[in-house]
């Protein structure tokens, strides 16, 4: 069963077009992430769902029923976490959570519930009277989250959960998400760190210029680019570095700097190994270490779409 359904999606913006005639479909138990750098037309796409932006052409079904001619089914069955945290300040984290419960159509006992089984799900049930103003970002982030889930949505967009804040806390939302899955969550998710998709999403599609550009598992399109290997160096100094000259390096495809790594995506047709390292030392540039990788996500969307998640 789908839950969520996109045919021939398109939004225009005067004469630009922000969403080309997008197709995708997502399953029931997913965690279907959807990637595509600033501009692609995720965030237009997400809104669209959202119904927080009226859509130009094609249609959008959220189990089974149109959003734009059913709203209030569609909204009672989504749950939102936008990137840009949606909470109030001056309200106790409870209030908070109450407040958007509220929403929904919640009322009496069943609130009172659904509200403390969103808060004590991610772990601020004894901050309960404390006001977000005092909160750390992941604290933050994690009662963003509650105030999505209280009323039990069967799809979850989950727009970058885990920007801006520590290691720790992190973790815990990506196992909160995780455990919203289990629970019989779908969620699609949106992230600028790649390595969370790549560890979390079942299936994913990569966006650009407002069309998906691919669709699949992590392994389906990990095997587009076996034509394409990634050589990281670490150097010294990027100090005398020049990527147009690396570029110009016969079979070279792309080249990103990353600290002190410079990742290097070559045609595996040709061995130019030496030719590259050769490179290097004529340019009295200190190597400290030197791997090749098997390709992995980023590498997928670097050579799709040219560009970084970050870009």
């Amino acid at each position: 069963m789908n839950v969520l359904e996109i045919n021939n999606l398109t939004k225009r913006f005067g004469d630009f077009i922000a969403v080309d005639n997008m197709s995708l479909q997502v399953k029931e138990g997913e965690i279907f992430g959807f990637l595509g750098s600033n501009g692609a037309g995720k965030s237009t796409t997400i809104n669209m769902i959202a119904g927080l932006l009226r859509i130009d052409q094609g249609s959008i079904h959220i189990l089974g029923k149109d959003v734009s001619k059913h709203k209030r089914f569609s909204k009672m069955n989504l749950g939102m976490v936008p990137q840009d945290l949606a909470i109030y300040e001056d309200l106790t984290a409870y209030e908070n959570v109450n407040f958007f419960a509220g929403l929904y159509g919640l009322r009496g006992a069943e609130l009172k519930e659904k509200v403390e089984e969103a808060l004590e799900f991610v772990g601020l049930q004894d901050q309960h009277k404390s006001y977000p103003k005092n909160f750390s970002g992941g604290m933050k982030r994690r009662l963003n989250i509650a105030c999505a889930i209280a009323h039990q949505p069967k799809l979850i967009i989950m727009d970058e959960p885990t920007v801006g804040i520590d290691p720790q806390s992190r973790n815990y939302i990506l196992t909160s998400v995780r455990k919203l899955n289990e629970m019989g969550c779908t969620i699609i998710y949106t992230s600028h760190y790649m390595e969370e998709v790549e560890e979390i999403c079942s299936r994913i599609a990569i966006i650009d210029h407002g069309k998906v550009i691919a669709d699949g598992t992590k392994e389906q399109l990990k095997s587009i680019i076996t034509n394409t290997k990634d050589v990281w160096i670490e150097v010294k100094s990027l100090e005398p570095i020049r990527v147009d000259a690396i570029k110009e390096i016969k079979g070279v495809e792309s080249v990103q700097i990353d600290e002190n790594i410079v990742k290097i995506n070559s045609d595996t047709s040709v061995n130019n190994l030496n030719t590259i390292i050769e490179h290097f030392i004529n340019q009295h540039i200190e190597i400290r270490s030197l791997e090749e990788k098997a390709p992995n996500l980023e590498t997928v969307f670097l050579t799709l779409t040219g560009r970084t998640l970050r870009d």
